[in-house]
């Protein structure tokens, strides 16, 4: 079921109780006993988030058109979990409290800056890419084009109704609390409302989620266009997020040799990465 969690389509809530049923029930009963709260959450919110991450691979299908090969697949996950161990290191060694926190924001921000970063670079890197194609490959490039719009449009819209349906869930929520303004009983209308506007946005919140990590690796299935694409931006990005979490942060706590080694070794190795790939991309045409 691990795999599947993973991987797959995520069981039915009925198939997943079935499968938990088969725990005995002398852990059920202090489980229930004492977060039966979180459980009854879990268990109500689980379709809402399977819907979710369904209609988010449908969408964004992680494994669509081309892909890095199996080998710079494996560089990149090592390169990926040696700097995850590096920042956790420097922050053991040199961090306070603060840097932990600080950190931690810097994770948020890239999370939420990486799309759209990659929706402002991407017509740039294609567009020099066009320019240095030949005119036979810019006409079959242009055609390919139109699905990566299409996705973009897709993921950002979504971003869109999120805002503004959580700006609306926080009036409606004001207005509820409130009742008819004079101490009265909310109305039923309104608390109808918060709910399915509630319910939408968790929904296209985790849809968000779940569809984040495929549009930030696939850069919205510019492979489909060129191959080299989701290299070439993964190699702009990384030093623009580089120089953002410059600007609004303090360096890393260490020395000065490891500050610069946390700044800068980071861009230095998915460069590196990157150019590797296109190198083994050329040598397989």
């Amino acid at each position: 079921m691990w795999r599947q969690f993973r991987d797959g389509e995520w069981p039915t809530l009925r198939e997943l109780l079935s499968h938990l049923g088969r725990v005995h029930g002398c852990l059920w009963v202090p489980l229930l006993f004492c977060f039966l709260g979180p459980v009854l959450t879990v268990m109500a919110s689980y379709p809402v988030i399977r819907s979710a991450r369904h209609r988010a691979r449908l969408s964004f299908p992680p494994h669509r058109g081309h892909g890095p090969d199996a080998s710079v697949l494996r560089v990149q996950t090592i390169r990926a979990w040696l700097a995850v161990g590096a920042s956790l290191a420097i922050l053991a060694v040199f961090g306070t409290s603060e840097d932990w926190n600080e950190a931690q924001q810097q994770y948020y921000l890239r999370l939420i800056a990486t799309p759209w970063l990659l929706l402002l670079t991407a017509p740039v890197v294609m567009a020099l890419l066009f320019r240095k194609a030949t005119p036979a490959r810019r006409t079959e490039m242009r055609a390919r084009l139109r699905p990566v719009l299409r996705s973009a449009l897709r993921f950002f819209g979504a971003f869109t109704a999120f805002v503004v349906l959580a700006g609306l869930l926080v009036l409606v929520f004001q207005e509820t609390i409130s009742g008819d303004g004079s101490g009265g009983s909310p109305d039923a209308v309104l608390v109808v409302a918060g709910l399915v506007t509630y319910v939408a946005v968790v929904w296209l919140g985790f849809f968000l989620w779940f569809a984040s990590g495929t549009v930030v690796r696939t850069a919205f299935g510019t492979a489909d266009v060129h191959p080299a694409l989701p290299a070439l931006l993964t190699g702009v990005l990384v030093w623009e997020l580089s120089l953002i979490s410059f600007v609004v942060s303090d360096l890393p706590p260490g020395p000065l040799a490891v500050q610069l080694l946390a700044v800068l070794g980071g861009p230095l190795s998915v460069t590196a990465v990157a150019w590797w790939e296109i190198g083994r991309l050329r040598r397989a045409r």
